[in-house]
Order: C-alpha cells, then structure tokens, then sequence
C-alpha cells in the first residue's frame, strides 16, 4: 500500500478530469466502488454532493447481519452472501470496527412451542450459513438454547413471568456504519482515489459529468471512461431507474432505561412468522430498537425523519419482552434510513435485497438495491461491469486503514475507544492531535461529557483525516452524537474548538 496521505477532501480545487472512473455517491457502496477500482489500478475520482455516509449507510442498525432474515424468505442466494460478506468483514477486512455480538430471542408465553421449535431451526440454519461461508467459531458461536436462569442473567430486565428460556444465536456487530465508510473511503485514497465531498453531479453521461462546488457555486466538467452512479435512493435523479425506497425507522435509548442489559434481544412481531424486531446495546452506552419496513412515498428527502405511528409501533412491540413497558419519554432520539429497492411489484417487505448493476442508455452504471453487509461485492460487480478492470477484484483480502486481528488489537496499546473506533491507527489519531492542538493527552482524551464518551482528539482527526468541514459533519458522522439531540448543545463547544484549533494550525503553517 502507498505512504500516501489519506485525507479526505472538498471542493474544486485542482480537480483531476481526466480519469478512468468517476464514481457519484459515498456511502458505503461508492466508498467500495472507490476502493476496489483504486487498488486495481484504475483512475478514481469519489465524489458526493454532501458528505462521507451522508445517506442510508449511517441509518443502519449497525449490524454485519449474516443473511437469516432472507434465508427465512427463501432468498438463499443473498442469504449466503450475506454470511460470506459478513465473514470477510470480521475476519480479514475490518476486524477493528467488528465484533460478535450475542442475541437472544425469550421464550416468552407469547411464543408458542411451535414458533420456538421452528426459529431453533432457523439459528441452526444459520450457523450452516456461517460454516458454508467458513467464518470460524472463534469469531461467531455455535446457537444455543439457554436456561431461564441464563437468560435473565445476560438480560435482568427480561420478562420474568412466562419465560421458559431463551435462544442464543450470534451475528456481527458494527462499532459504527459511518466509521466504515470512512475507512473504505481513506482506504481508497492510500490506493490512489481521489475522495471529495461537497461535489454535486449535476448531470452525467456514460463518458462524464457536469459537478458543482457546493461550498462556492463554481462549476467543472469532467470527463472519465466510466461513470458509476452510487447515489442510493437518489440514484433515478441522475439516470432512469425505477425504485421502491423502504423506511427503516430505529429508535434511540440511554443504557440506563434497561439497566445491565448485556446482549441484544430478539423480539418477535405478533401474528408474523419471520419477522422481529431488535434491541441492540451499543458501545457508547445507548441501545438502538429496531426496525420497521414501510414504503415511503412521495420525494425522496435528504434526512427522512421517523413517524410517531412507526415510534409507537417499535415501542409497542419490544416492550412486550420487558418487566417494565418503554414508554415515549425514554426514547431520547430517533432515526431513519430510505433502502434503495429496486422495484419489482409487492410491498417492500417482500422486495427482494438483492442488489442489481443496470447501464443506461448513455452508459452510466448504476447500482441499487443490496445491504450493508454486502457493499463489497457491489462494488466488485460494479466495477467489473465497467470492463475496464486491468485484475482480478483484491478486496476480498484487502485490510481497511487500521485493520489487525483481534488477537493483535487486545495487546495493541492505546486509549480503548481510539482502538475500538481506529483500530492500530489510534495512535496516530492521538499523535496527530497533539501535534495540531498542542495540548497534553488528558485534555485530548478526556470525555466530551461525563455520558460522551467521544475525544477532542477525534474531533480533530476528523478535520484533518476525514474530511469533516463543519459542526454537523463531525456530531452526525464523525461520533454519531447528534442521534440523540439534547447532547448536540453539550458537545458543540468542543466541535467548534476542534474547528478553530485545526483552523489555526492550518494557518500558521501555510
């Protein structure tokens, strides 16, 4: 890999226009995209028109999901995908952001001895997945039925009454879906992609495209010998394509609302057979409740917002697995991502997550549908489809920036957090700050709030390394802070300081 630097950049200035392949979009799959045409050698230029992981990749529910829920419908070929995907995330690829996270699903006296016998079945048809896919024990555990005692030990806030037990099955886990991005995103500028935000495509062709500067209005034509359009849900306003955005709706809770709370919990939604709905305990000390699965109609907006009808439905559903019911005023924020469904009739729900890579008329290749967990066999498709690809796709053995096994990480010294969200960059994160800031290391490290765990000197390493321009870039993508919106206020002073501090040292050393 090159000892090129690997930031992110913005705007027009020196702006290559001549290239091999110009990819519109950076979420996950145009970060992937970037990535895997960069490290076969090919010209790259990302661009999107707001920010890395502006869109549907950091309204996820931060899962590596192994492809059950498809198997359930019957989608074997996404379901093993899936299970692959989500092997070469934890095992080669992005093992620093990954980890096994457990998952029980309560036995409780609304599930019926049938229902329990046939989701036993599932989670062992699950663990086939994972040997097809030859992702190890060591990284996900063999599924299990634990005991009544067991499972309140892992959950005390489960529903004593009726519980006869618990099924223990294990997915992967996302440290956080923006930090992925941007590691894919810095991983293909250490391989030659040029990676800018704040570039809007105008307009495009197979062979290039009119951008426009959204910090300055100014405008440049580029041309490539491929365009790639990776927009998601905005994929038709570049190209004809007809889809069927899916909301995806996910609440936010503080650890403290379920108290000791040690593994995610399962819930199944009444009068369904293969549909649950999840609580997920996330690192940084909330739990994220979700997911709906509803049409969303009408124009396609920049941030979708959660209705209250879909709130109380979360609410409603999971609260039937708990001694204390949640109640509207612990829900401390909420989100929603748009799933970009390529549209073949039936509700969403039922629409296949398989992606598709469809060419227009004028050339452009356009990519839709697919997950998450899958976003690097898109990319691969993707760019072979351009045809240009000199080799064979290399990600599937490609370490993203920070990357080392877990066993390498345990005795990796550095601040836990920087190690959990950077992996072996951690100490460059903190010796970057030192030097832009000037300041010791207890000031760079310690908590932006005794309940915020995030560092200002992550902040600042997301100005100088990850492109963030502004407040909101580095509490929306860069911390994942403004989930929930009465820490924006707490945390603000601190984004606004790491602004000045990197301000001041860009200054000084021009």
């Amino acid at each position: 890999m090159s000892t090129r630097p690997t930031a992110i950049g913005h705007g027009l200035e020196d702006l290559p226009t001549d290239l091999d392949v110009l990819v519109v979009g950076l979420g996950v799959t145009g970060a992937g995209v970037a990535l895997d045409a960069a490290s076969r050698g090919l010209s790259v230029l990302a661009v999107d028109a707001h920010d890395v992981a502006f869109g549907t990749s950091r309204f996820s529910s931060k899962l590596v999901h192994g492809g059950l829920r498809y198997l359930a419908k019957g989608q074997l070929g996404v379901a093993h995908e899936s299970a692959v995907e989500r092997g070469i995330l934890m095992e080669r690829t992005a093992p620093h952001l990954t980890r096994a996270l457990p998952m029980l699903l309560p036995l409780m006296s609304s599930v019926g001895h049938g229902q329990a016998a046939l989701a036993g079945l599932g989670f062992i048809a699950g663990d086939v997945l994972r040997l097809a896919a030859r992702t190890t024990a060591d990284t996900l555990p063999h599924p299990r039925r634990v005991s009544r005692t067991e499972a309140l030990t892992m959950a005390p806030p489960l529903r004593g009454a009726g519980l006869r037990g618990a099924l223990l099955s294990w997915d992967g886990q996302l440290e956080d879906d923006a930090r992925l991005v941007l590691g894919i995103a810095r991983t293909a500028i250490a391989h030659g992609a040029d990676v800018r935000t704040r570039i809007r495509a105008v307009s495009v062709t197979g062979t290039g495209a009119e951008l426009r500067d959204e910090l300055t209005g100014e405008t440049q034509t580029v041309t490539a010998r491929k365009v790639i359009n990776a927009t998601g849900v905005w994929a038709a306003d570049l190209v004809d394509v007809k889809l069927k955005p899916s909301r995806g709706t996910h609440l936010v809770l503080r650890a403290e609302t379920l108290p000791r709370l040690n593994t995610a919990i399962t819930v199944p939604i009444p009068n369904t057979t293969n549909r649950f709905m999840f609580l997920l305990p996330q690192p940084d000390g909330t739990i994220y409740v979700g997911l709906t699965d509803v049409e969303a109609h009408g124009d396609i907006p920049d941030v979708p917002e959660p209705t209250e009808s879909e709130i109380g439905f979360l609410l409603d559903v999971v609260s039937a697995a708990f001694d204390k019911p949640l109640r509207r005023s612990e829900v401390v924020g909420a989100y929603a991502g748009l799933r970009p469904l390529l549209d073949s009739g039936g509700s969403t729900a039922d629409l296949s997550r398989k992606h598709a890579v469809l060419t227009s008329p004028t050339g452009v290749i356009t990519i839709v549908g697919g997950k998450l967990t899958t976003y690097r066999r898109m990319a691969e498709d993707s760019v072979d489809a351009t045809g240009l690809a000199p080799g064979v796709c290399r990600t599937r053995n490609l370490p993203l920036l920070g990357a080392a096994s877990r066993d390498a990480l345990a005795q990796f010294e550095g601040h836990p957090r920087l190690v959990r969200r950077f992996g072996t960059e951690a100490q460059l994160v903190l010796e970057n700050a030192r030097i832009v800031t000037g300041l010791n290391d207890a000031e760079l490290l310690a908590p932006l709030a005794p309940h915020l765990p995030a560092t200002l000197a992550e902040l600042v390493f997301g100005i100088t390394h990850e492109g963030a321009v502004d407040v909101e870039d580095l509490l929306e993508r860069r911390t994942r802070i403004s989930l929930i919106p009465e820490d924006v206020e707490l945390a603000r002073p601190a984004a606004e300081r790491a602004l000045e501090l990197v301000a001041a040292y860009r200054a000084g050393h021009r």
